[in-house]
């Protein structure tokens, strides 16, 4: 953790709360007003209509699909096709230990040692691969030597197997450390699968697009549902019954998300943000959207309200640091977050004491539903890790404000704690119940492998499409910068760098997602989507800040549009 150092000024000396605001001091940024509004704030509270029938059509369905899992008549292995449409389509929350079972047993029959025994082609090994891996189970790649020309190149005769190295390149991107035959192959598909999508059938000419646009390991899983849904409708051997399950169940749950989001906008709207803070991003819906990524399920709606309210939270205190606040001002907000005590409001300068003030309301309503379930520890984690999230801020600041560039290592020490995937980690187990004891809180306070990928992710994603924009109005040195002083490289070595630091922590990601895993699979998966949200979201731009494009795509799919019936 970056540690705040004393500070020369009196800390809460109320004559300095008041100071005189220089605004020739403040590099505040040109964000873009919320492109929502007040769309959502008609759903607030507004009762969920229909779902009675529509559950009931969603149960009988369930069942049908329950039978063709567990039907005894049939090989484990012909069910792999059906397991594989389930996932895709955001299904498997229905059926996860129906999937378990026959994965488990899957693994038992058609591995030894960790080697696939079972002889294929090329599609139905790598999807056996994949979806093995998906479980956590290891399996070893060497199934795929076999693909190989006497060179030790993949067969260029593979090149007409559209299916195969569609299959071999969603497997590749669940590689781990070592396995080189995997980097190869993702090489050798993306290559191939690139130069034939013209030639393909509608249905297949969109799962390879999807694909190429949007590896499945890496995507949101509900908006690849929502995406998955139209091309398995195209597919002309896709299963009535669970393309029909698929849609109701889409639909029952964004009725579901769309009362949630208007909930929040009111709280955001009661909090008058845009008006009193007209400096910060106005994202509350893009928030909401963002904890939508981390869990979907239905039955983590507080999770979720509680993951909004944080990145609400955080997203004003960012601003201020990022945005508008000076060095004296940013000292004396650390400190009273240090202190976190509602004592301190009267000496923070005024436009301070909203986000202060709303986040300790905020602690205050978390620790007393811990409370009543004596899980107190739950939010005393959460304090610390922000207080360090905040200190990381602080020093952040301090680097700009003596125009101080650290070396690579030290900014990305400094900048995975500020990035707030620590946190943000930590918060969303608090309203998981079920397993979320004070053991997996002090995991995640060690600062495990997965953690500190994830955080490596966001902030290296974040740093290469946000660089431009923030360096022109004044910012913190990106680890573009830190690289290329230390190294004496161009930008484009220094991307191409961070690149690899990237493809590097989504193998952590894949590794420790293998059996036996540290903490139970469910909490390794909101690490797994808080990483899959910045694949997407900041891909190629960061969609958080300029709102207008993917990010307001995503939300009219999950929040906005039906899936026709």
């Amino acid at each position: 953790m970056y540690g705040v150092a004393a500070s020369t000024l009196s800390c809460f000396n109320h004559n300095n709360a008041n100071f005189e605001l220089h605004e020739h001091a403040r590099h505040t940024a040109d964000f873009h007003p919320s492109i929502w509004k007040d769309y959502f704030l008609e759903y607030a509270s507004e009762p969920m209509q229909e779902l009675d029938h529509i559950g009931a059509q969603i149960e009988t369905l369930k069942q049908e699909v329950t039978k063709m899992l567990t039907a005894r008549d049939e090989k484990p292995l012909a069910k792999l096709n059906l397991i594989d449409s389930i996932c895709r389509l955001g299904l498997h929350y229905h059926f996860e230990c129906e999937v378990d079972e026959v994965l488990q047993q899957i693994h038992k029959d058609y591995t030894t040692n960790g080697e696939i025994n079972h002889d294929d082609n090329l599609a139905s090994l790598a999807l056996l691969f994949r979806l093995l891996r998906q479980q956590g189970f290891y399996v070893s790649p060497n199934v795929f030597k076999r693909f190989k020309d006497v060179h030790g190149n993949f067969n260029e005769k593979l090149a007409t197997d559209v299916e195969g190295l569609l299959s071999l390149y969603e497997a590749s991107h669940l590689r781990i450390h070592g396995e080189n035959i995997l980097d190869e192959a993702l090489v050798f598909t993306s290559i191939h699968l690139k130069s034939i999508t013209t030639q393909l059938s509608t249905s297949l000419s969109a799962k390879v697009n999807r694909g190429l646009s949007q590896p499945l390991h890496h995507g949101l899983p509900r908006f690849e549902a929502r995406k998955y849904i139209s091309i398995y409708e195209q597919d002309p051997t896709h299963d009535k019954i669970i393309l029909s399950l698929a849609k109701l169940d889409f639909n029952f749950l964004q009725n579901l998300y769309q009362m949630e989001a208007g909930n929040i906008c009111k709280w955001w709207k009661e909090l008058d943000v845009p008006r009193k803070l007209p400096f910060v991003r106005d994202r509350i819906v893009e928030c909401y959207y963002w904890s939508l990524g981390v869990y979907f399920e239905p039955q983590f709606c507080r999770a979720r309200k509680i993951m909004t309210k944080t990145l609400g939270m955080l997203s004003i205190i960012d601003d201020t640091y990022d945005a508008y606040g000076t060095i004296d001002e940013l000292e004396l907000f650390t400190q009273a977050i240090e202190r976190w005590d509602i004592s301190c409001l009267d000496d923070l300068p005024e436009y301070m004491r909203l986000s202060y003030s709303s986040l300790l309301k905020f602690y205050e309503e978390m620790a007393e539903e811990m409370e009543k379930e004596r899980r107190v520890y739950c939010t005393d984690y959460y304090q610390k890790q922000f207080k360090k999230v905040v200190q990381a801020y602080m020093g952040e600041a301090r680097w700009f404000n003596n125009n101080y560039t650290p070396t690579t290592e030290d900014y990305i020490h400094t900048s995975t704690i500020s990035c707030t995937y620590p946190l943000l980690t930590t918060a969303s187990y608090i309203e998981m119940e079920e397993g979320a004891t004070q053991d997996i809180f002090k995991w995640v306070a060690s600062e495990p492998k997965i953690v500190k990928a994830s955080s490596i992710i966001c902030r290296i994603m974040d740093d290469i499409v946000s660089n431009e924009f923030e360096q022109e109005r004044g910012h913190v040195v990106s680890v573009l910068e830190c690289y290329m002083k230390e190294h004496g490289v161009s930008r484009e070595e220094a991307i191409q760098e961070s690149q690899k630091r990237v493809t590097d922590a989504w193998k952590d990601i894949n590794e420790e997602c293998l059996r036996p895993t540290q903490i139970p699979m469910p909490f390794l998966v909101r690490v797994v989507n808080l990483a899959r949200y910045m694949a997407v979201m900041y891909k190629d731009e960061n969609s958080y800040t300029h709102a207008g494009g993917v990010m307001k795509e995503h939300i009219e799919a999950l929040l906005v549009d039906l899936v026709p019936i």
